[in-house]
């Protein structure tokens, strides 16, 4: 279950090879580290960054890892319309 958090994640989706890949667990409490403002892996110009755009209309990025050591992405787009789980390979 997804908590509410500091912004509103819209629509949220995932690729096919990141559903694939990814422990659903691992994914669903990095959702909420997401939108609870928790950037995860993200530098330090991310995290400035993803920290300015709260309440402005652009977007959000968060890096998290699984419990397997598989490296992906959310972002949450600028308009806040739709939140991408994705694997870096995706982009």
């Amino acid at each position: 279950m997804l908590l509410k958090g500091k912004f509103a994640l819209g629509q949220t989706v995932i690729t096919p090879t990141a559903l694939s890949t990814l422990n659903p667990i691992d994914v669903l409490e990095s959702m909420n580290r997401h939108v609870a403002g928790d950037w995860g892996a993200a530098s330090e110009e991310d995290r400035q960054e993803n920290e300015f755009a709260l309440d402005k209309t652009l977007r959000l990025f968060s890096v998290y890892h699984d419990r397997n050591g598989t490296k992906f992405w959310i972002i949450t787009e600028a308009d806040r319309s739709v939140t991408t789980v994705l694997l870096p390979d995706d982009y």
